[in-house]
């Protein structure tokens, strides 16, 4: 699923978060182009065979093609200031019809720490002080523009799974502070670069999910094709003990595999579930 760099350098170079914007207007082209998603960069576009020197600069910088190549805190730091002024200033204030603009870069701020969880979009509409209905147009905004993107929960036979509740994530994970949620992130995000490439160039109708149940017990990722679970995956950031919820789940649904995906070295199977290492996770799925 390897896509060539200079077309992630082009779109960047474009704007590229406008694109589904314009994709959406003029006259229709059903027939005489095909759709492509573009993503930031994955481990194995930065190096088909990574090392732990690829992942760890991937997941400090980013994947979005600028700061992640020059690879310099200072510049880094500019980069994100940077976008995120264009992107509300420029882009949505073109794009949208919003009277509180400055409001939204209050949003911005307050959606990194939410990664990971379930969002609730009535904590933040009373921080901002707007209405409900408000918050989540202005959530759709940003995932319309790249900003974050929500999976919603998958709901098994026979498992008493949430069925409203949705995790956010950011496109760009470099922006969490925090080991646990950056790498859950990352993972994310491989993963719905995995889906959109399948449904781009295959036409299956592909899904990433959770799954959590009234109990809390959670696995961070299941990935659907056309409805039927493929595989899940659970994130860690060191080599601990396998989370309980995985055998737990695979005794309970028709998921045929499990991982637990971490930044160790150690790579085994117990009882099923497959425990290994992000770089050969990623390069045994072409992420």
């Amino acid at each position: 699923m390897t896509l060539k760099p200079e077309w992630f350098l082009l779109a960047a170079q474009d704007r590229w978060e406008r694109l589904d914007y314009y994709s959406k207007g003029g006259d229709s082209l059903q027939g005489r182009y095909h759709y492509y998603r573009l993503h930031p960069f994955s481990l194995t576009e930065l190096n088909p065979d990574p090392g732990k020197k690829d992942f760890n600069a991937l997941l400090k910088f980013g994947g979005f093609p600028e700061p992640l190549l020059k690879a310099e805190e200072k510049f880094w730091r500019r980069w994100q200031r940077e976008r995120l002024q264009r992107v509300i200033y420029e882009d949505i204030r073109d794009l949208e019809t919003i009277k509180e603009i400055s409001l939204l870069e209050l949003l911005a701020q307050e959606l990194p720490s939410r990664v990971g969880s379930p969002l609730s979009v009535k904590n933040i509409k009373e921080i901002l002080q707007v209405a409900h209905e408000t918050v989540e147009r202005w959530v759709k905004i940003f995932e319309r523009m790249y900003y974050c993107f929500r999976i919603p929960p998958y709901g098994p036979p026979k498992i008493r799974a949430v069925k409203k509740e949705q995790k956010l994530y950011l496109w760009d994970w470099s922006l969490l502070p925090d080991p646990g949620p950056r790498f859950e992130n990352f993972i994310a995000s491989h993963l719905l670069k995995y889906c959109h490439f399948i449904e781009d160039t295959e036409g299956f109708c592909m899904e990433l999910r959770f799954l959590r149940d009234t109990d809390k017990r959670e696995i961070d990722f299941v990935v659907l094709k056309e409805g039927v679970p493929k595989f899940a995956v659970e994130c860690k950031t060191g080599e601990k003990s396998i989370n309980p919820a995985l055998f737990y789940f695979k005794e309970r649904t028709q998921i045929p595999d499990f991982y637990q995906v971490h930044q160790g070295t150690k790579d085994y199977k117990k009882n099923g579930v497959r425990v290994l290492p992000v770089e050969t996770f990623c390069k045994e799925l072409g992420l």
